[in-house]
């Protein structure tokens, strides 16, 4: 069973940064590409962005709320993919989870809690 543990939520005023991590149980490059997700209360769970985790990949996609915000990145060593949020908005208050997908089965964390506000 694949586990993925997120890790790096906490509560930041406007403007200031935060890291997630989302550290999994197996080798990333058997996924086909991991992301980061979040939901907000009473709002549909959205993509923020994703990473294609495959041997030859590394292409991101973001939401258009986030780009130029938020970084996502992986390291292959660790088994992790990190989130890298910088100007956070309060808007941006939500659970973030980690996804990731294979040729069977996406697979999702439990979740970790970022609120910005003052």
């Amino acid at each position: 069973q694949v586990q993925l543990v997120e890790s790096g939520g906490d509560l930041v005023q406007p403007g200031g940064s935060l890291r997630l991590s989302c550290a999994a149980s197996r080798n990333i490059f058997s996924f086909n590409y991991m992301a980061w997700y979040r939901q907000a209360p009473g709002k549909e769970r959205e993509l923020v962005a994703s990473i294609i985790t495959s041997f030859s990949g590394g292409r991101t996609n973001y939401a258009d709320s986030v780009k130029g915000r938020f970084t996502i990145s992986r390291d292959s060593g660790k088994n992790t993919v990190y989130l890298q949020m910088n100007s956070l908005k309060p808007e941006d208050t939500a659970a973030y989870f980690c996804n990731a997908e294979d040729n069977w089965s996406r697979y999702w964390g439990q979740g970790t809690q970022v609120t910005v506000s003052s």
